[in-house]
Formats: structure tokens, sequence, C-alpha cells
């Protein structure tokens, strides 16, 4: 129920996420002068509803209270701009299709998000329309895009992909579009662009979310007419491509700070996919660490020890799905269950000093397996006696080590040190 400019005005969602804003691609949009393009969102979670607000101008409230995010319950009172917001539960039961199967392409899982997913993107594949994949570091965007384009009537045609964060800002242009010969310092012949690479296939734009502001009208322009000019070129080429983007970056607050082109969020926005964290899916850890564990074993139909399993599903994995591999493919390296706490998670919190009990001589480890049961054993000992010297403080903490605070915060949250 709302109260304010749209007084009266009720709005239902029957899907995990409901979005709220002025601008006319969220679900219930405002015309409150207040409220920002997009305001906040609603997400169903395991813990219930909860409320991200996406950065917006004039902040959302709870109880009097600016918040950033926050659980909410039914009746929910909240304020954006001059308009208020009840919030309801429905009475009846919503269903929502879901697929059969726990695997699409190379992405498997068989929890209620990655079903419904898995549903969306059996639809998603036959058209041809472009994708916008948004999920956290390390949950598998590139795997879903190549399983959408594998799927796809494209299936036969290239799947090239693009990693915006990689590409110098001033190389993005002949990178996307190519270049004519002397085009540019260095240009010493033509070369076509990735857009023409893809002809007849799928361009997979990955970390769009870092692709340069005065790009990013170019790529809209590309996208909208479906023609390219190569750097240095008057020529016009017809382009016949399906793009798919990826970030795991949130477009919409990029959008409300200005760091993100409001007309090309709304053109990558054909179809939205979020692929949700790990953690908010544990059910599919031991799928996907068992078919992990195969690949690394080399042998078809391993089956992983249930004690590693058991220990896997009881992390949270900060860096998702890609965390997760990596533990899987150090366990089978060291194939010491005494070690499989220690590579995932740390080991004993009362672990006396760098590699106690790691310097034990076992004949059947290899040297390389030898040497990474010592370094896991140290490395987490130096980031807890780090930690522990600078009270906590992780900035402190990489100023000292000279080493980067995120990489240093990678393994504070791996090896949970307090």
């Amino acid at each position: 129920m709302i109260d304010g400019p749209d007084k009266g005005r009720e709005c239902a969602s029957s899907g995990p996420e409901l979005s709220v804003g002025s601008a006319a691609s969220n679900d219930l949009v405002l015309a409150d002068p207040t409220v920002s393009r997009h305001h906040f969102v609603l997400q169903v979670g395991p813990d219930g509803v909860i409320l991200r607000d996406l950065d917006s101008t004039n902040g959302t409230t709870l109880a009097g209270y600016r918040v950033g995010s926050a659980h909410l319950k039914p009746g929910a009172i909240l304020g954006l701009g001059l308009t208020t917001l009840r919030l309801d539960e429905l009475a009846e039961e919503v269903r929502e299709p879901l697929s059969e199967f726990d695997q699409f392409g190379r992405a498997i899982g068989k929890s209620v998000g990655m079903r419904r997913l898995f549903a969306m993107l059996q639809r998603i594949a036959a058209a041809d329309s472009t994708v916008l994949i948004e999920g956290e570091t390390g949950t598998g965007k590139g795997i879903v895009a190549e399983a959408i384009h594998g799927t796809s009537a494209r299936a036969a045609g290239p799947f090239v992909v693009v990693d915006c964060a990689s590409i110098p800002p001033s190389l993005i242009e002949a990178e996307l579009f190519g270049h004519t010969r002397g085009a540019f310092t260095g240009a010493g012949s033509a070369r076509a662009g990735s857009f023409e690479s893809a002809a007849g296939g799928t361009m997979f734009l990955d970390e769009i979310g870092e692709l340069p502001l005065d790009m990013q009208p170019k790529l809209l322009r590309a996208l909208e007419e479906r023609v390219i000019k190569r750097v240095g070129s008057v020529d016009p080429v017809q382009l016949d491509v399906r793009v798919i983007a990826a970030t795991n970056r949130n477009l919409r607050q990029a959008v409300n700070r200005g760091t993100f082109r409001a007309d090309l969020y709304f053109r990558l926005n054909i179809v939205r996919l979020e692929i949700p964290p790990l953690r908010e899916r544990r059910e599919d850890i031991p799928l996907l660490a068992a078919s992990f564990y195969e690949q690394f074993m080399a042998q078809p139909g391993a089956v992983p020890p249930p004690a590693l399993i058991d220990h896997l599903t009881r992390l949270d994995w900060p860096g998702n799905v890609r965390e997760l591999r990596n533990a899987v493919e150090r366990a089978v390296l060291m194939q010491d269950p005494e070690l499989w706490r220690d590579i995932t998670s740390g080991g004993d919190d009362d672990d006396p000093g760098p590699g106690a009990g790691a310097y034990q001589f076992d004949e059947a480890l290899s040297f390389r397996a030898a040497k990474e049961r010592v370094m896991a054993h140290w490395e987490r000992w130096f980031v807890a006696e780090l930690a522990r010297r600078h009270s906590g403080n992780l900035s402190r903490a990489a100023r000292a080590a000279r080493m980067d605070r995120t990489h240093l915060r990678e393994l504070v949250l791996r090896y949970r040190v307090k």
C-alpha cells in the first residue's frame, strides 16, 4: 500500500525481487520527483525479505531511521522521498516455474534459486535478446553466458569474450570495433574487432561495469543501430551478434552514482539475471564439490570422502564457486584428511606456530604436496599473527606487510581469522 504522490496504488511481486524507483524499468514505478531512478530493491532471501537501498539520493527510512539494508517483516513502513510504502504478505501461495534438471550447460545446482535460474535460461537461450548477468565475483557468470550461447540457435557460431576490466581505456574502442592500418601509433595493419569476430555467434562483455564512461555511448550506439565503424574508417559494418554482458557491480547503484549511463543500462537490461552467492544455496555445495573432485581426480565416478563434503558445506565461501573449486583442487592435491580443514578454513584456532604439525615426513607425499602442506599452515599462522599484532585493523596490517589490503582480507576470510 502506498501513501504520498502515488497514494492508493499497490504492487505485487510473484518473483524473488521487486525493484522500486522512478525509472520505467522498475517493477514499481513512482511519480514522486524525490524518488531516485533506482531507489531500492526488495529481495526474498533464506531469512525473509531483504531491503537494499541503491545509493538513492534521499535515502530509504525504516521506523524513521535511514537504512542501507535491512531484514523486513510484514507490516514494515518504508519511507522514500515524499512517499510511504507498507510491506504486506500475500495471502495466496505463489508458484513459480523451476527446472526439473540440476544442470544447465556447465552450470550446476539443485537449489531453488538455481533451478529457477535454469528455467529462465531455457526460455532465454531460445531468443536472441541482450542479456545482463549480475552476481558476486566467482558465482559463475561466465559459465552461465557460455551455457546460453551453447543452447541457442547461435551455438555453431563463435563465443567471443571481452574482459572490459583488463583492457586499457585507450585500446577498448579498437578492441571492440577494430581498426584500420595507421589508425593510431602501433596499428601496423588492419584488424577486425570483437564485434566482427563474433559474427553469427555471441559476444560476452565481462565486467561491463568497468567500461570507461566515455566509451559507453559508443557501445550504446552499436547496440541500438547494429552497426559499427572501425577506428580510422568511415565504412559501416553491419552486426550479426548476440550480446551478453556481466558484472559483479550493481549497475543500478552505478546509474544513481553517475558512473554508468542510464540509457546503456536500459539497453542491456532487456533480460536481467542474478546468480545467487554460494552462501545462499548451501545445498549446491555437495553437488559442486563432487563434480570438482571427479574432475581433479581424473577418474570417472570418483566420489569425495563424506568428511570432506561435510566440512566444505559448513563454510561461507566469500569467493563463491571459484573459491570452492580451488579448495577442492587443493584437497585432491594433498590427499590428507587431516589437512582438509586447514586448506579450506585455516585449521585449528589454537595452532601454536607456523607449520606446527606440518613438518612430519610422509613418504607418500610428493615434494609439491609436502610443500603445499607446510605453506597452508604457515600462511594461516602469518595472517593470524599479522591481524593480532595490528588489533584486527587490516589497513594497518596490509601496510606493515607491504601487501594489498584486498588480498589480505581474502586470506582473513579464507582462514577464518578472528
